[in-house]
């Protein structure tokens, strides 16, 4: 590795998302909306990745559980990458294709939203997964990068489809994270608003909180 190689990465990274911030805007907001309405209406978000991406779910969870940049009531978030005694279990009797829709068919209702992260958009799993909260009427935001592979093709106007417009995998979820910070910021200004003071934010999300548990 040479510095010529690591100014590369950055270069490419960087260049990748100023190109791709426009094409990305109004599917993340999207995204945002989607997540928002169920979180409001009492519902919860599922979220499922292989790899890299399982490591983002479990990042999504954990910054609505506990918080992204501001004070608020825990939001109810599960990455559904995280129990090694379902994951085994129903990879051994079941095969690994079923590991997270089996999940979704478990925790899943209607007016649940699924985040569904796959760089290449062809994860089998995923997939899967994407079928079963379809079929429990699930709303879906799925995160892929290159063409969106086969979950494009799922999708519905009422999911929203993030899509990084590069083959790179490492570059698809250096976005990816950057995605999920905007959405986790996004749904902190629509429960606070964006120029909330910190004492009237933590107010706006307890009581938000408050009928999000009713």
């Amino acid at each position: 590795m040479t510095t010529q190689q690591i100014l590369m990465h950055f270069r490419e990274s960087a260049e990748l998302k100023m190109q791709a911030a426009e094409q990305l805007a109004e599917p993340i907001m999207q995204a945002i909306e989607i997540m928002f309405s169920a979180l409001a209406n009492g519902n919860k978000i599922l979220a499922c990745g292989n790899g890299g991406s399982a490591a983002d779910c479990q990042h999504f969870a954990a910054e609505l559980i506990g918080r992204f940049e501001r004070e608020r009531l825990p939001l109810p978030a599960m990455a559904l990458t995280t129990d090694s005694s379902i994951l085994t279990a129903v990879g051994n009797d079941y095969g690994f294709a079923e590991v997270y829709s089996k999940q979704v068919q478990a925790f899943g209702q209607a007016g649940d939203v699924l985040l569904a992260i796959s760089t290449s958009g062809n994860s089998n799993n995923v997939v899967h997964a994407i079928e079963a909260a379809l079929e429990r009427e699930m709303r879906v935001v799925a995160l892929t990068g290159k063409s969106g592979g086969l979950i494009a093709t799922m999708l519905g106007e009422n999911d929203a489809h993030i899509c990084v417009p590069h083959d790179r995998t490492a570059r698809i979820q250096e976005i990816h994270l950057l995605t999920i910070h905007c959405i986790c910021d996004g749904i902190d200004n629509a429960l606070f608003g964006e120029q909330a003071s910190e004492h009237a934010s933590e107010q706006a999300g307890e009581q938000i909180g408050e009928q999000i548990y009713e």
